[in-house]
């Protein structure tokens, strides 16, 4: 199953008529899950044509105006496409209040169900079948998470000449060992995957640091990402107005992917003060080579991993 992921607002505090406000897109088969929620976000998504039925989970780093303010619009657009999934919103606390005071005073009814999950701790706030999300504080003016998007890792490869020859018949019991569950034949033998399995394969991992100032277990956090999408709202040579903001550097940035070997840095959350990102760019790869500055609408792909 492949994994796009599309930025759909890449500025920070003010809009751009190039940048809209802070969301990134993750869409895994028939799920999407969205960190932050910049204002406009629906707009953003007609655009790159995402849909507004699939499962949502939206995950909101921090209670300013730029990255939770599209909530509201977001969530009334798709009641009156008559949505009916329920949605899932996680954040910090106030998030709860906000939602429910502005749909009071904005008085606008939803056609699906909205479940609100305020984050108090670090660690696992969500988990499915085959992937879990992970929050941890980060360092910002105010209260802020930082979250992980991590696939549980797979089977390993399916021997079909290893299972015939410990007499596994081809079908339902090929299934079965290949979701990782023992088997019993016939005869009364018990086959265990890893009989006739590779190793497991791991699964890829997103990180979304949302908007801090570098803090100590960020890198264990992001350790091995394959996308680390961060933000970089200041260049280096504003490095102290931007720890007084509780933001980060493009140098700061790269540091952080090369103690957490991360394979690729996405850099967002850019001021509107840089027209040309070019700075944040060259600044990040001096250190960090796979570096890119985010645009509106930049897409990626994240294939599987075979090993």
């Amino acid at each position: 199953m492949s994994i796009r992921v599309t930025f759909l607002g890449t500025g920070g505090s003010v809009p751009t008529s190039a940048r809209s406000l802070p969301a990134v897109l993750v869409q895994r088969g028939n799920e999407q899950l969205m960190f932050d929620c910049g204002e406009g976000v629906q707009r953003q998504m007609i655009k790159a044509k995402a849909g507004f039925h699939k499962k949502l989970k939206v995950f909101i780093s921090h209670m300013h105006g730029d990255h939770v303010l599209g909530l509201p619009g977001l969530l009334q657009t798709m009641a009156l496409m008559d949505r009916q999934k329920k949605v899932d919103i996680y954040g910090p606390e106030g998030i709860r209040r906000f939602l429910e005071g502005t749909r009071e005073v904005l008085q606008f009814a939803l056609t699906f169900p909205l479940e609100i999950h305020e984050v108090f701790n670090d660690g696992k706030i969500c988990e499915e079948e085959d992937y879990v999300v992970e929050a941890a504080w980060s360092n910002h003016v105010i209260p802020s998470l930082a979250y992980a998007f991590v696939e549980k890792p797979r089977p390993g490869k399916f021997f079909p000449v290893k299972a015939r020859a410990l007499g596994v018949p081809e079908g339902e019991l090929w299934s079965v060992l290949q979701r990782g569950k023992k088997v019993t034949l016939p005869s009364g033998a018990v086959v265990e995957p890893d009989e006739v399995m590779g190793e497991q394969r791991r699964g890829r991992k997103i990180v979304y640091s949302g908007d801090t100032k570098p803090f100590e277990g960020f890198v264990r956090f992001a350790a091995c990402a394959d996308l680390l999408v961060h933000e970089a709202t200041l260049d280096d040579a504003l490095a102290e107005k931007a720890a007084e903001d509780g933001h980060s550097t493009p140098s700061q940035a790269a540091e952080a992917a090369v103690k957490a070997k991360a394979k690729k840095l996405v850099l967002t959350h850019v001021s509107a003060r840089y027209a040309d990102a070019r700075v944040l760019l060259e600044q990040a790869q001096r250190v960090f080579r796979d570096t890119a500055v985010a645009e509106d609408f930049l897409q990626l792909e994240l294939p599987l991993i075979d090993c």
